[in-house]
């Protein structure tokens, strides 16, 4: 018999589907991004209900830039809106805000709303939301590393003080600390890939690839992903089956 998981504490979602869903509907691909963009409030709050300590969803890729620009554009006005409209609620939920991604390559005001959110719900203790925004898995990677290159470089760090947790430390991630390991990955769509998505992050996660467009994905669904997760077994590597939280498990090899 498996070992049953506890809530996982790091939840990462890849927000797929809304141009197709919208196209299967005979719309515009931009109304796939504004009824997927309804989808986020009520899963953030099931999120932090059940103790679910980082929800990141990926927002925007690296790659996504090559988009048309009236598409991107959208996209941006949807982000702030939705900032803009709930930080108070946000606020009020104890939620903290974390942006992850390449910002420099944002517009300024865009820039301005999501400094000011970050800074109105940075005092909260509750799940740590974190938009993936214009971020890319392979370019986290690379800015940790020639951030450590050049700390040995000006001698403020010798090789063999490289670890991975210092490592960890330098992505942008890091900023969750204990919780910046993903214990549960979900894609919505069907598709079955990660694309550059927390490549270092996801080392260990258990992965659902969900068969439904993000503007489909409800609550009722969420809650599904999280059973199917609590269902799973979680070796690391071992023989011994146990969840993420706690260094208990069920020695499977001897079942």
């Amino acid at each position: 018999m498996n070992s049953t998981l506890d809530t996982p504490k790091h939840v990462a979602i890849i927000m797929d589907g809304n141009g197709r869903w919208a196209k299967a509907r005979g719309h515009a691909r931009v109304y796939g991004h504004i009824r997927g963009a309804s989808r986020v409030k009520p899963i953030v709050e099931y999120a932090g209900e059940i103790g679910v300590k980082a929800l990141t969803l990926y927002t925007f890729s690296s790659e996504n830039w090559s988009r048309p620009k009236g598409e991107i554009l959208l996209l941006w006005k949807l982000l702030g809106r939705y900032l803009t409209k709930e930080v108070d609620h946000l606020n009020s939920q104890n939620v903290k805000l974390n942006v992850f991604g390449d910002t420099d390559l944002l517009s300024a005001d865009l820039n301005n709303v999501l400094n000011r959110s970050v800074a109105r719900l940075s005092g909260n203790t509750g799940l740590n939301l974190n938009l993936a925004l214009s971020y890319g898995g392979r370019d986290e990677i690379l800015r940790a590393t020639r951030r450590i290159a050049e700390k040995v470089s000006d001698k403020e760090l010798s090789v063999e003080e490289i670890s991975l947790d210092l490592f960890e430390s330098e992505l942008w991630t890091g900023v969750l600390g204990e919780y910046s390991d993903v214990d549960l990955m979900i894609r919505t769509s069907g598709e079955k890939r990660l694309s550059n998505y927390l490549l270092w992050q996801n080392a260990y996660a258990e992965f659902l690839f969900e068969d439904v467009y993000w503007p489909d994905y409800t609550v009722r669904l969420f809650k599904e992903s999280i059973q199917k997760y609590r269902q799973r077994s979680r070796r690391f590597g071992d023989t011994i089956a146990r969840d993420s939280n706690s260094s208990l498990g069920v020695d499977l090899a001897q079942q």
